[in-house]
């Protein structure tokens, strides 16, 4: 059983947010260690009637009262100081949390926090690392930000002390964890909202870095030039992966794609044979992926023939290239791709698989971000056979950037391919329904609300 010392203070323990990716999971994991949560939410989802079929108490609105019942009151970065709980909590003298300062005293409950990192591919890998560690029947606690099949949920409450999590870097986040092992797999210029510059992103993985205690382990990307730079910054025992780098602990030989887009690959070990290796996820991304999390599981002692096991049963998590169906004989997919180096990667994807014509519905992610990475954006979806483009989805900006999809879409003609700007999704649905043909391919992409596009068509 973890220690949970430093927090049993807290009896009764508010959540503003609970039904979130991440306060989901914590709430589980606080309600299993006998804590009394309640919680709040602007909308009921699955994740507020999961938490409601645990026991938990939650309420869709607002509810003073269990904030006036409470010892502190976590909330997520969404919520506003202005929140009308918030007011009550510091009317109240009750402590409020931030959730990733809260979490970061939940990994230090823990002896063994794993956490993984990097601009693209967290949750793959998460994924991919949390299923070898329950093949080799090591009871961990996972913390992953999208549901996930095999623990029917984006949490899991193990009683080992080995917790597994996704670690994100926006608002430098991750700084808060008290990590073992870190896993960083790229770095990449993404959330310039908040970083401003590149430099600034590479300094937070530096002081990411640096949180490693002596006895840690740092796993690091050998094909990204900035991951290389990280050794230096600690003393913890260093593992490198790579697929063009062959001077690394872990590299992929031997790599042949299947009609589906499925790699399999011989995986080499300090340059002697390790495993045959078959992924049941599409991408050549996926490879760097598999070997971050075979870099990882070897450390730890867990076996080639558990690792290759849960690799293959592995089948993405939810929104990564995602299967949702088929319409006129064309093949659905959906992926939360929102930056131009994981779109180049779906478009990748897409292209391994045996097929006609690609579609993609693109819905840009935050006006900065389209902004500041037009030009790539407009390259990456070239990779696609025709491209429609939504409306912006703001998340937490306003529109402050003079920015638009029309800009996208001029972009993108500008290159020399066609792209329909489209920002009604009933149009957008009716669209795609008079045009597309058998084994062709849709793609609906991005972090917002274009997800709805696929179960629009399905209907």
């Amino acid at each position: 059983m973890p220690n949970i010392e430093n927090i049993k203070k807290y009896k009764n323990i508010h959540m503003i947010g609970i039904g979130g990716v991440s306060m989901s999971g914590i709430a589980a994991i606080l309600t299993n260690w006998g804590f009394n949560i309640t919680g709040s939410d602007w909308a009921q989802s699955e994740s507020t009637d999961k938490l409601i079929s645990m026991g938990i108490k939650v309420t869709i609105g607002h509810n003073l009262e269990d904030v006036s019942k409470s010892d502190v009151v976590v909330y997520s970065a969404a919520i506003k100081q202005d929140d009308p709980e918030m007011v009550e909590a510091k009317r109240l003298h009750i402590p409020t949390i931030e959730r990733a300062d809260f979490l970061g005293e939940i990994t230090r409950c823990f002896k063994d926090t794993i956490c993984i990192s990097g601009t693209h591919g967290k949750t793959t890998t998460t994924s991919m690392i949390a299923l070898c560690f329950l093949e080799a029947l090591t009871d961990p606690s996972i913390q992953v930000g999208a549901y996930l099949n095999a623990i029917d949920g984006n949490y899991r409450v193990g009683s080992s002390e080995h917790f597994i999590i996704e670690a994100c870097e926006y608002v430098e986040s991750f700084l808060k964890f008290s990590p073992k092992a870190e896993v960083i797999l790229n770095i990449d210029n993404d959330h310039l909202d908040y970083f401003k510059t590149f430099d600034n992103i590479k300094n937070a993985f530096v002081k990411y870095t640096k949180l490693l205690p002596d006895d840690g382990l740092l796993i690091i990307n050998g094909d990204d030039k900035n991951c290389l730079d990280l050794p230096i910054f600690t003393k913890a025992q260093v593992l490198t992966y790579g697929v063009s780098n062959k001077n690394v602990n872990f590299y992929a030989e031997n790599i042949n794609i299947d009609n589906d887009g499925f790699p399999e690959f011989d995986v080499y070990k300090d340059k002697k044979f390790f495993s045959r290796i078959k992924l049941s996820v599409p991408g050549s991304h996926n490879i760097l992926n598999a070997l971050a999390c075979i870099s990882l599981c070897d450390y730890y002692g867990i076996n080639s023939n558990d690792i290759k096991t849960a690799l293959k049963k592995f089948t993405g998590a939810h929104r990564r290239f995602e299967f949702k169906g088929k319409l006129n004989g064309a093949s659905i997919y959906d992926d939360y791709g929102h930056h131009p180096t994981e779109i180049v990667a779906t478009s990748t994807s897409v292209n391994n698989k045996k097929h006609n014509q690609s579609w993609v519905v693109f819905q840009p992610h935050t006006y900065s971000r389209t902004k500041n990475l037009l030009d790539d954006f407009a390259n990456a979806l070239l990779n696609f056979d025709n491209v429609v483009v939504l409306d912006i989805y703001a998340a937490r900006e306003t529109n402050t950037y003079n920015i638009s999809s029309k800009d996208l879409v001029n972009k993108v003609i500008s290159l020399g391919k066609d792209a329909k700007y489209i920002p009604d999704f009933d149009d957008c649905v009716s669209y795609l329904k008079q045009n597309v043909k058998e084994n062709d391919i849709i793609l609906t992409l991005g972090a917002g609300t274009v997800t709805q596009i696929g179960p629009m068509l399905l209907k």
